[in-house]
C-alpha cells in the first residue's frame, strides 16, 4: 500500500508541473537556468520514479532516483521558505514553508525504503 501511495504521489505531483507550472517556476532559484525546462525535467521524473517504483525490475533504481530528485529540489524549497510561494490569489503562509523543509526527511527514507 506504501508503495502505490508513494508512485501516486509523486504522479500526480510530476503531472503537476505540465498542467500548472506556475508555483514551481516562482520557487527556482534565479541563479538556475532554463527554469521552465527544470520545471519539465523534474516532472518527468517525478512521473518515471512513480511508475517505477511499481514495477519490480526498476524499482530499486527509481527508488533512489526519487531521493536524488528530493535531494536535487531541496534548494527551490529553501529558496520558497525565504522568498515566498503564491498558489493562484494566496500567499501560502511562511510558516508552512519552513515548516516543510524537515517534512524532506521523512519523504526521503519513504522513497529509500521502497528501493527494496
Amino acid at each position: 500500500m506504501s508503495r502505490f501511495l508513494l508512485a501516486a504521489l509523486f504522479i500526480v505531483a510530476g503531472a503537476n508541473h505540465f498542467r500548472n507550472p506556475a508555483p514551481y517556476l516562482s520557487i527556482m532559484p534565479p541563479q538556475l537556468p532554463f527554469p521552465r525546462e527544470l520545471v519539465w525535467i523534474s516532472g518527468i521524473f517525478e512521473i518515471a520514479g512513480g511508475v517505477g517504483v511499481l514495477v519490480p525490475r526498476t524499482r530499486k533504481w527509481a527508488a533512489w532516483g526519487l531521493v536524488a530528485l528530493l535531494i536535487a529540489v531541496f534548494p527551490a524549497n529553501i529558496y520558497s521558505a525565504f522568498h515566498g510561494l503564491r498558489l493562484g490569489d494566496s500567499e501560502v503562509p511562511k510558516w508552512a514553508l519552513w515548516a516543510r523543509l524537515p517534512l524532506q526527511i521523512p519523504l526521503i527514507w519513504w522513497a529509500a525504503s521502497n528501493a527494496k
